[in-house]
């Protein structure tokens, strides 16, 4: 595996709060890969940020009173506060309303029109005779004329996936006042997927034996079958990123068009706050560097073919606008491990009717790690899966709880208890520990073949099983017991449960952070394993916007460069700290508590 790891993460739009869907959809995965990869020496970069411009957001200051920049002010801050709390590490979480981004999304556009890849067309789109303006895609809606389904928005149907046509919705109606428009023409940049579509092509031919079928079907699969064409980014809107040409000032940038440039531009931004300006090209234009995208299954197009479009259009125009002496291409992403829908007790997420999980309010009533456990073990990686109270309430009690937590706490209480605190050191060991501790340390070359492939609910059931195979080695010899008769084989019995739990604490340390590092405190480690996360106010000026950036502490053991993901042998004789439990018990209340406050 390549030194530098490029970590995309989907940018929320700024126009509500997050909730569990779309945590275990995009920004979770994304985080424990790249905690997993900074726990083997490389270099990771993770990136992230408000998608701040698009009707989204425009939709809500409508209904609110407000300007969109309100809008975005407001969801900016809980976004950051979120991702703090749960320990979803970026090392930069911006915003795409920001100086920097705009300069970035205007050099992408110049270097794809001057490489001839951009054209303008007259086309017709929905105007509204009421509100005299146009009106944007998501402000229409009506049935999808592919697959049937009604109240589906014009530039996309929800049910099938598909990039719509809006002049061939059926039955369009305005969201504003339930009016029908019209169509009126207007003139657009398009951006000619048509004459990129073999390169778009050999791209994804060359990813098809490792990208998820579903990311497949949704790219590879539709050009085979209907093939690409042109597509419009730009759009009559007045929020947004101007488009940079004279006469055009009324129109922006496609939301889509410009959003998918937010990875390339806060790698940019976060090389400018380093000191570094030049230091995004470690991982934009380094041919070993590794970038994986993490999105729901409903951006897959955006992300597996618009974006790389956008990539190979541009050659090695952009890096020469940014001013290198001898340009590159831009690193086309080796993996876009798009993820299904999480439900909710057998139902469709929906905030408008307050069907949801929501992230901030949830964190106040239970510990980030038992949130990322559960989300992990429910990850719609392959399907649509489901978030269910009384599923939550089990899989704490019985596996988080039951087969590590309870591990943890019995082996140490028990150790620190009889050995006044200090780790026993047997003089040789039995086959039985041997036996238990080889398992073990081969675990972190399986369960480190899951994280390559990103299949991370696989990954952490292999953690767990291992956890519940100490957990059967005490069943066996029983040290509270052996202790009673023979203290020389119940140290033989803790020495080994304890090398066993460190070395199962490397290994879930990537989904459970803060239960890792309180565990490690506990161990008497001097250096913790991660670095944290850290709200900042950059200055900019468009606007001061609120960012989250990952600081590596001088004691964290986590460098490039180090590869924290072996089994380090322990040693006897070390002191450890008092235990306490890292995981709390749940009362079987919640269930009924937690589902009468849905809706």
């Amino acid at each position: 595996m390549n030194d530098n790891i490029l970590i995309a993460i989907a940018w929320p739009y700024a126009n509500a709060d997050i909730h569990v869907g779309n945590i275990t959809g995009s920004h979770l995965p994304g985080d424990i890969v790249a905690r997993y990869h900074r726990m083997r020496g490389r270099r990771v970069l993770m990136v992230s940020g408000a998608d701040s411009h698009g009707t989204p957001i425009t939709i809500k200051a409508d209904q609110l009173g407000k300007t969109p920049k309100e809008v975005y002010e407001s969801y900016q801050p809980r976004f950051v506060e979120l991702f703090e709390r749960l320990g979803i590490s970026y090392d930069l979480f911006t915003s795409t309303h920001t100086q920097n981004h705009f300069e970035v999304a205007q050099k992408v556009f110049i270097t794809l029109l001057e490489n001839g890849y951009l054209h303008t067309e007259i086309s017709k789109q929905w105007y509204s005779n009421k509100q005299k303006r146009f009106l944007p895609d998501r402000y229409v809606v009506g049935t999808c004329y592919l697959c049937g389904a009604e109240n589906q928005r014009s530039d996309q149907c929800e049910l099938c996936g598909q990039i719509l046509d809006p002049e061939k919705l059926i039955n369009p109606r305005s969201i504003l006042d339930d009016s029908s428009p019209v169509l009126k023409e207007t003139e657009h940049y398009y951006l000619d997927l048509r004459s990129l579509e073999p390169k778009i092509k050999t791209f994804l031919l060359n990813r098809e034996d490792y990208w998820r079928p579903n990311v497949m079907r949704q790219s590879l699969g539709n050009i085979q079958s209907v093939g690409l064409r042109p597509t419009p980014i730009t759009r009559d809107l007045s929020w947004g990123i101007p488009v940079p040409l004279e006469g055009w000032e009324q129109k922006v940038l496609y939301v889509w068009f410009e959003a998918v440039m937010g990875y390339l531009s806060a790698s940019i931004e976060w090389s400018v706050l380093q000191g570094q300006p030049d230091a995004w090209r470690d991982w934009w234009t380094n041919p070993d560097a590794k970038a994986f995208y993490f999105i729901g299954k409903d951006n897959i197009t955006f992300h597996a073919v618009t974006w790389p479009a956008e990539l190979l259009g541009m050659d090695t125009g952009f890096d020469a606008h940014m001013g290198a002496e001898s340009p590159k291409r831009l690193n086309l992403p080796y993996n876009v491990p798009a993820n299904e829908f999480m439900n909710l007790e057998g139902r469709k997420i929906s905030g408008s009717a307050n069907w949801a999980v929501w992230g901030l309010d949830v964190l106040d009533r239970y510990d980030a790690d038992a949130i990322r456990y559960y989300l992990t073990v429910t990850m719609p990686e392959t399907r649509d899966t489901d978030w269910d109270w009384e599923d939550f309430f089990n899989r704490n009690n019985s596996e988080l709880l039951g087969t590590w937590g309870n591990l943890v706490n019995r082996v140490l209480s028990f150790t620190y208890k009889n050995w006044e605190g200090v780790i026993p050191a047997p003089e040789e060991l039995r086959e039985s520990d041997k036996a238990l501790l080889s398992k073990i340390a081969k675990g972190f070359e399986t369960v480190a073949e899951k994280f390559e492939q990103v299949e991370l609910r696989a990954a952490l059931g292999m953690v767990m099983d291992l956890a519940s195979d100490v957990n059967k080695y005490l069943d066996v010899h029983a040290p509270w017991f052996e202790i009673k008769t023979d203290r020389s084989e119940a140290e033989k019995s803790v020495f080994t449960a304890i090398q066993a739990i460190e070395w199962l604490n490397v290994m879930f340390a990537p989904f459970l952070p803060h239960t890792s590092e309180a565990l490690n405190k506990i161990l008497n480690h001097s250096n913790t394993l991660f670095g944290f996360g850290k709200q900042s106010v950059v200055e900019d000026p468009i606007g001061p916007h609120l960012t989250l950036g990952y600081e590596l502490q001088e004691e964290s053991a986590s460098k490039p460069g180090i590869d924290l993901w072996q089994a380090t042998e322990m040693k006897g004789g070390r002191a450890f700290n008092q235990p306490k439990p890292l995981i709390k018990k749940l009362d079987a209340s919640i269930i009924a508590e937690e589902r009468a406050r849905l809706g």
